[in-house]
This record gives structure tokens, sequence and C-alpha cells, in this order.
């Protein structure tokens, strides 16, 4: 500074003249290492054109009892000015662009967030696409998850099953739409009993029959209107095995509006209707089902599973039922069985009949139920064939009701004939006599 108090550095710089002193100019003007310097060795300068000082350190306090610790001391070299390093405007100066520096934002509190896991480095390859000699990489092979061979194989079998549940489904709904239906329960009954109680019934019935077919079978010939040579009630209880009881049809009993006669002959006056409500009056058993097969139908289900065998206990030659049997365990046929269970030519005439047809129905119940049967699809499908065409059934029944008959005489089944009291000519002709005690211990034992 000069004695007037002026500093000639300052008055040069508000003129617009900053010199820059040289490495070997005089320490007044001050040498290049009082600059910032550049990376072109050349001082820095502020956005004024100004070089850019370095800062001074600042003086260490003097210690006490020095001379510059007292007031009269002066500093003997003048303090030059500090000046702040000004960025934007170096970046102006050297790039030519105005840079803006963007204002600080105060901090804003965000949510944070979970640190991204560091991804491995995958090298990569810098193969082509293309094998060596421009063969394509084949892809890699997949491994293919292993298959537990039980759960395959009950997979396989669930299938079959399901497949042969809706076959077996398709085919009983078509076997039950080919029953004949009719009106068999009379429009009043007696009170429900114990256990299913089914009326069975073979009729001597020519219907549907041929000339040849009725000389093949030893009818006789039409006889007009249909009897019943055959009057069965089966009782299947709750528990335990299945009774079949034979009715013999010159039975003697009170038929309902046309008083005492054979039991047959209330079918032939009335059908099925007034033989069904005939049986419940004379036995107090609520009949439940009803089943009845003519002649033809009866032996085309024999000759379906191939015959029934039986065990004929005296010879039998009967030229009117087409038959000459010899005593022994044998195989019959569609004739000869038919023949077999109509025939009376024997010593007790029609109890031995009943006897008969109760040992040829629990033979030909068993042959039906055979695994000789049962595993044969054309012996199947022939009985099932036939039994849809020859059975008459009552109007709510279906064929699952007749499997249930099978199941049951299949698992045992006892036989029996009404007791007999007697015989007696009326004037309906020679008929049979129930024996009244032991015949009502029989029903109450089925009730």
């Amino acid at each position: 500074m000069t004695q007037s108090g002026r500093d000639p550095h300052r008055e040069a710089r508000r003129a617009g003249d900053s010199p820059v002193p040289a490495s070997g100019a005089d320490s007044g003007a001050g040498s290049a290492a009082d600059y910032v310097l550049g990376a072109d060795g050349k001082p820095i300068r502020d956005r004024f054109g100004r070089p850019v000082r370095r800062r001074q350190a600042a003086p260490r306090p003097p210690r006490a009892g020095s001379a510059a610790s007292s007031p009269s001391a002066r500093p003997t070299s003048p303090r030059p000015e500090e000046t702040r390093f000004d960025v934007g405007a170096y970046m102006e100066r050297n790039q030519g662009a105005p840079r803006r520096t963007p204002p600080r934002r105060e901090q804003q509190s965000m949510p944070q967030r979970a640190p991204r896991r560091a991804t491995p480095d995958v090298p990569r390859s810098y193969r082509s696409p293309e094998g060596p000699r421009g063969v394509k990489p084949q892809r890699p092979h997949r491994r293919r998850k292993k298959v537990n061979p039980i759960k395959k194989s009950l997979g396989c079998l669930g299938w079959f099953v399901a497949i042969m549940l809706v076959l077996t489904l398709v085919f009983t709904l078509w076997t039950d739409s080919r029953l004949t239906r009719i009106e068999a329960m009379p429009e009043q009954q007696v009170s429900n009993t114990a256990g299913t109680n089914w009326l069975l019934v073979g009729s001597d019935s020519r219907q549907g029959l041929t000339e040849e077919q009725q000389a093949e079978l030893g009818t006789g010939g039409d006889v007009g209107v249909g009897r019943t040579d055959t009057i069965m009630v089966l009782h299947i209880p709750a528990s335990g095995k299945a009774k079949l009881v034979s009715i013999p049809r010159d039975s003697y009993v009170e038929v309902p509006g046309f008083g005492m006669d054979k039991i047959n002959a209330a079918f032939t006056y009335g059908g099925p209707q007034l033989l069904t409500e005939t049986v419940e009056q004379s036995t107090g058993l609520h009949i439940d089902h009803y089943a009845e097969i003519g002649m033809g139908g009866l032996a085309n289900v024999v000759d379906s599973v191939g015959g029934v065998d039986i065990c004929v206990k005296e010879a039998i030659d009967d030229p009117l039922a087409g038959i000459n049997l010899q005593p022994g365990c044998q195989e019959l046929r569609g004739p000869e069985a038919l023949g077999y269970v109509r025939t009376r030519a024997t010593a007790m005439g029609d109890l031995d009949r009943v006897q008969r047809q109760r040992e040829f129905f629990a033979a030909l119940l068993d042959k039906i139920t055979s695994p000789s049967t049962l595993i044969n699809p054309f012996r199947t499908i022939s009985l099932v064939n036939h039994t849809a065409s020859s059975f008459i059934v009552g109007e709510k029944d279906h064929v699952w009701h007749l499997a249930r008959v099978a199941l049951a005489m299949a698992s045992g089944v006892e036989t029996e004939t009404v007791p007999i009291g007697g015989f007696e000519d009326t004037t309906v002709g020679n008929v049979v006599l129930w024996d009244e005690e032991a015949t009502q211990q029989l029903w109450d034992s089925l009730k």
C-alpha cells in the first residue's frame, strides 16, 4: 500500500488489468506459486477474469511476551485479498457453453428400498451361434421328470374302471328298456311285511311260438287263455338266507270275486293282478315284485347259458312233454329242461313237479352266476338278451331288481313246499288242500 492508503493491485483489478507476474517477478507483484494453476500451468481465472489466488494459511497466535502480541505491532506486509474459486465462470470460459448448477433441493424422506442382490458376472461367450464348421449346436438335454410306475399303473387302472362303469351303465339301461312291463299289483294290497317278497310265475302261454317251435318244445298246442304251471314266492330277508316256497297250481283257495277255485284259475280270470291279490289274501304276505316267464323264454334262457346240470332221481318218460330221461346227473338243454319242469308223469304228480321246479330254478341261477358264464362275453350277452326279451315284470320293476334275485339265490336259498293236508274232488276238479296249522306257521315265519 502507498502512503495515501491505496492498494495499487486493487486499483489495477478494478480497471480490468490483472497482470500475472512471471516466475521471476518481484515479490511485491506476487509469484506464480501464489495463484491456483490449471492443467496448462497457467493461473485459473474467475468469472471476472482475475487470477485466483491461493488461500494464505492462518497465522498462528503470537506467544505471550512476544513482540507480535503488543497492540502497537503492525504487519510488515500487506495481506492480500482472498478470492473464492468460481467453478461456474471457469466452466463457462473454458467450454464456451453456459452451465448452470441446479439449485439444491431439500432432501425428501424417501422410503428405503431393499438392497438388490448382486448378480454374479456371467462370462460372455463370443462364440458363434453355429458350432465348428457351420454345425449348429445342440440344445441342452432337458432332464425328464421320473414318473412313478405305481402311480402310472393306478392312473391307467382308474381310467379302465371308469370306462367299464360307463359301459356297464349304458348296457344296463339298454337291457332294462327291453323288459316287458305289465300292471301286476292289485289296487288294494295287504299291509307291508318284513323283507322283500317276489311272486315268480311260469306260464304255459304259447304266445310268440311257431308251430315248429311248439312241436320242438312239446307244448301240446294252444290251450287258449294261459295258465300258470309254476307259482313260487321268493322271500328275501334283511339278513340271512332267502326262502323259496312253491305253491301247487291246484291249491284250493279263495279267488276274490269268484269263490273257491284252483289258485292258477285266478290267472285265467284276471291275469297277474288277480293272481297277486289271491296270493296275498291266502298267505298274508305283501308282494313287492312280480316276474313271469313263458315256455319259449325259459328254453332260450337255458340254451344261452349252455344248459343246466340236473340230477334226475327216477326215470321219466313223457311223450306229451317230449322227454325220456334216465336217472343220474346230466346236462339238460332248452327243450329237455322245459319238459322236465312241466311233466307230471311221476308217482306224486303235481307235488313232484313243484319240487323239480324248485331244484331246476336253483340250478339255473347257479349256472347264471357261475364264472363260466360271467367271464364269457358271448354267453353273457346272449343271456341278457334272452332274459330281457323273455321276462315280464311289474311296472315298477327293473333289471337291477332281477339281479338282486339272482344274488340272493346264489348266496344260498332254502326251498320248501306249502304243507299239504290232502286231496279232494270238487266241482272244479281234483284239488290240493293245505294243512292249515302248518301253513299258517310257514307264512308267519316270513312276516
